[in-house]
C-alpha cells in the first residue's frame, strides 16, 4: 500500500459523534507516551499529521484521519495516565469501550507496546479484554531504535512468550521505530492485506 494523502477530519468526544461514512477504520492506542502519535505520523508519511506532545496524556478524543480517500485511521486516547484524575481515566476507559465495541466500521485495533519494557499488567489486562470480546487486534512494539536490534526481537519474544499462561496463540505483531521507519512497509502491507480479505 500507498499512502498518497492523509489529513485530519474530526476530534471527537464519544463513538456516536464520530463521522458517519462507509469506510473500513483502524484504531491505534497504547499507554500514554508510547510513541502513538509518532508512529502514525510515520506511518502516513506526514510530520505534522497527528499532534504529538513531550507531555503524555494529551489526547482525549478520539482523532480521525482519512487516509487516500477510502480509509479512517482513528487515534484513540491513551490509557492508564496515572496524572489523570480518577473520574477522567473512568470517562476514557469509557469512550474507548464504547467505540471499540459498537463502532461498526472498525475492522482492527493496534496495540502499542514500548519494546523497552517487560510486559505491563495494564497492556496484559487491556488485550485480555479485547480478546474476551473478540475484537481483532495486533501488536505494535514501538521505539525499537533505543534498543540493538538483537535486543529489539528479543524483547519482543519475551513479551509474547509472557502471553502463554492465558494464549493458545500470539497475536499478529510488528518490530517498529518511527525515528528509522522501522516495519512501515510490513504494516502498510498487513493493512493492505486485511483491507483485501474482509468477508464481502
Amino acid at each position: 500500500m500507498i499512502i498518497k494523502k492523509a489529513e485530519f477530519i474530526i476530534s471527537a468526544p464519544d463513538f456516536k459523534k464520530c463521522p458517519q461514512h462507509s469506510g473500513l477504520e483502524f484504531a491505534f492506542i497504547g499507554r500514554s507516551n508510547v510513541g502513538k502519535s509518532s508512529l502514525i505520523n510515520m506511518l502516513c508519511d506526514h510530520k505534522g499529521l497527528a499532534k504529538t506532545s513531550a507531555m503524555p496524556g494529551k489526547t482525549l478524543l478520539i482523532n480521525h484521519f482519512l487516509i487516500n480517500n477510502e480509509w479512517h485511521l482513528v487515534d484513540l486516547p491513551g490509557y492508564g495516565y496515572a496524572r489523570n484524575s480518577k473520574s477522567m481515566r473512568n470517562k476514557l476507559e469509557q469512550m474507548i469501550a464504547q467505540y471499540i465495541l459498537h463502532r461498526e466500521q472498525l475492522v482492527n485495533v493496534f496495540v502499542l507496546i514500548d519494546i523497552r519494557h517487560e510486559q505491563q499488567k495494564i497492556d496484559r489486562e487491556f488485550i485480555d479484554w479485547l480478546g474476551k470480546n473478540g475484537v481483532p487486534f495486533s501488536i505494535i512494539f514501538t521505539k525499537a531504535d533505543k534498543l540493538r536490534p538483537g535486543q529489539a526481537n528479543a524483547n519482543a519474544q519475551a513479551w509474547l512468550k509472557a502471553l502463554d499462561d492465558g494464549w493458545e496463540e500470539y497475536p499478529p505483531h510488528f518490530i517498529t521505530s518511527a525515528t528509522n521507519k522501522t516495519g512501515r512497509d510490513e504494516l502498510l502491507n498487513y493493512l493492505d492485506d486485511i483491507m483485501h480479505n474482509l468477508p464481502t
